[in-house]
């Protein structure tokens, strides 16, 4: 699906004047994304995507950072999630310590880039491929993904993968358009 930040999306995102337990609710969740704002439709849903993302998006979660963001970026590119990869991009890649050739790489390249010299980060990179191509680990790769994050991690890194690829079905089943300032794959 081409880009395109003056389409409109399938479902209304709710727009100001907010009801308080609409306000509540977008509060929680940060930034009034387009995202959020669907999913504020109905509070209760932002209530328990707000659970969610509290734990995945904090320090207390087993993955580092820069693990976390590669799991992000690399399922919603490998997802076509342009939206939510570029509002990732934009708020965590410098943070995570991501280059510009990592960004590209994580877009149309592989694991196995020259930019990819951590074993680490190459066993998460391989872990979410062999995930969105299989939805599995092989013996090896689980024992590289082990190796390099460890038992909690590896738990960590299965349930982002998979919340990340129904954000990423939600922002593309949605047609939300780009957020402003975001970069696009072929940035």
């Amino acid at each position: 699906m081409p880009r395109n930040s003056k389409q409109e999306p399938r479902v209304a995102p709710v727009r100001p004047p907010y009801d308080p337990e609409t306000a509540r609710a977008l509060e929680a969740l940060g930034p009034p994304l387009a995202l959020f704002r669907v999913f504020a439709r109905r509070p209760e849903r932002a209530e328990g995507i707000h659970h969610w993302g509290r734990y995945y998006l904090s320090r207390r979660t087993a993955l580092s950072l820069r693990h976390r963001e590669l799991v992000i970026d690399r399922t919603t590119a490998r997802r076509g999630a342009e939206y939510e990869w570029g509002v990732h991009i934009k708020v965590f890649a410098e943070k995570a310590g991501l280059t510009t050739d990592q960004i590209a790489s994580i877009v149309t390249g592989s694991p196995d880039d020259e930019c990819w010299t951590d074993p680490s980060d190459r066993a998460v990179l391989h872990a979410v491929d062999a995930l969105c191509d299989t939805s599995d680990l092989s013996d090896d790769q689980w024992q590289a993904l082990h190796a390099a994050v460890g038992d909690e991690g590896a738990i960590d890194l299965l349930l982002v993968c998979g919340w990340y690829h129904a954000i990423s079905f939600a922002t593309r089943a949605l047609r939300l358009p780009a957020e402003p300032g975001t970069p696009s794959f072929s940035d």
